[in-house]
């Protein structure tokens, strides 16, 4: 009879070949206990391995859309921030042209007031988020509004409309002699066309009329911004350029009454303007929170659906870790013990 050899080689090189697998399948468990899905979906699923990434490819578009949307309420959460304090800059500038109606106002005070009304708009109009303005429409890289400042284009355009229509400049003293009506003439005719017309937009203005338009949904868009080329916008800045300007020069007491008179019905107006447009801003605010909130319900069915579908028993996926580990170290020891065997010990 004869008797079938046994190495020992043999036997430890099977002991590392198990624990060998044993690793391996440790790893996948790891990985699955880890990420909570399948280590291996299409390994797993086999054809159905194309749902899952079609689910996913969708999951990806709506994320995105809602981080989009994330970063346009903010957008709009700043812009609607912003109207907020230009509204109280004409309304404390509306105050003060109150007051000058009644006599109470200097007009050092006038002026003035006016200033800080126009340094206000403009600072609040060239505001950036991000880096991109928020009421430059969509050409964001530029300030939307320049300064009412010597040498400007906006002061320049200003001084030569005056010299134009009267012959002389804001400080001559022949300017103490306007008339009510002469002054009522100037800004309809010379000064109201370079704000409420094309001069508006050929030396103050570097917005566009043209909103950024974002997609807020799979199949809605909307626009996102507001811009600094509104009437609201328009008023102020004329009504506050006009008084401070022509408020630092010889105009006379006649001509200073026309001025306010024509400012308080303009800041009158520029506020009503800035709060449908603030209205507007939160019509905008509210389409795009629920559009968010339409997206994220279908992101977590989305979610659902591929739990569904490669997701593990976390439970189960613990026991099966800690199985492998007890297993491999078994296996570890009985491999130490198997290579210590020795003929020379046994004789």
């Amino acid at each position: 009879m004869k008797m079938p050899s046994v190495s020992s080689t043999s036997v430890s090189t099977a002991m590392r070949t198990a624990i060998l697998r044993a690793q391996a399948e440790l790893n996948k468990a790891q990985k699955e206990l880890a990420s909570g899905k399948l280590a291996d979906t299409g390994l797993a699923l086999g054809a159905r391995t194309t749902q899952v990434v079609n689910f996913q490819r969708d999951l990806d578009r709506l994320g995105g859309i809602v981080d989009s949307n994330a970063l346009v309420t903010s957008r709009l959460s700043s812009t609607q921030g912003a109207l907020d304090n230009l509204s109280a800059a004409a309304q404390q500038f509306l105050t003060t042209l109150t007051a000058a109606t009644s006599g109470d106002a200097t007009p050092e005070v006038m002026r003035d007031s006016a200033r800080a009304a126009l340094d206000g708009l403009t600072s609040i109009m060239n505001l950036a988020l991000n880096g991109e303005h928020l009421f430059a429409g969509i050409n964001t890289d530029v300030k939307p509004i320049n300064a009412f400042e010597a040498g400007s284009a906006p002061k320049t355009a200003f001084d030569n409309a005056f010299l134009s229509y009267f012959g002389f400049a804001q400080d001559a003293p022949a300017a103490a002699a306007i008339t009510a009506a002469q002054m009522d003439d100037f800004l309809t005719n010379a000064v109201e066309p370079q704000f409420m017309g094309a001069g508006w937009q050929a030396n103050w203005s570097n917005a566009t009329d043209q909103a950024i338009v974002s997609r807020v949904a799979l199949n809605e868009t909307t626009a996102t911004s507001v811009g600094a080329n509104h009437d609201g916008v328009r008023l102020l800045a004329m009504a506050a350029a006009t008084i401070g300007d022509l408020f630092s020069g010889n105009i006379g007491a006649a001509g200073r009454d026309a001025l306010v008179a024509r400012a308080f019905d303009m800041v009158g107006q520029a506020i009503g303007d800035i709060a449908n447009l603030q209205s507007q801003v939160g019509v905008i605010q509210s389409r795009v929170k629920a559009a968010s909130d339409r997206t994220q319900v279908q992101i977590d069915l989305f979610d659902k659906q591929l739990i569904g579908m490669q997701g593990v028993d976390p439970y189960e996926a613990s026991t099966r870790v800690t199985e492998l580990l007890s297993h491999i170290e078994t296996s570890y020891a009985l491999t130490a013990r198997i290579q210590q065997l020795s003929l020379l010990k046994y004789l």
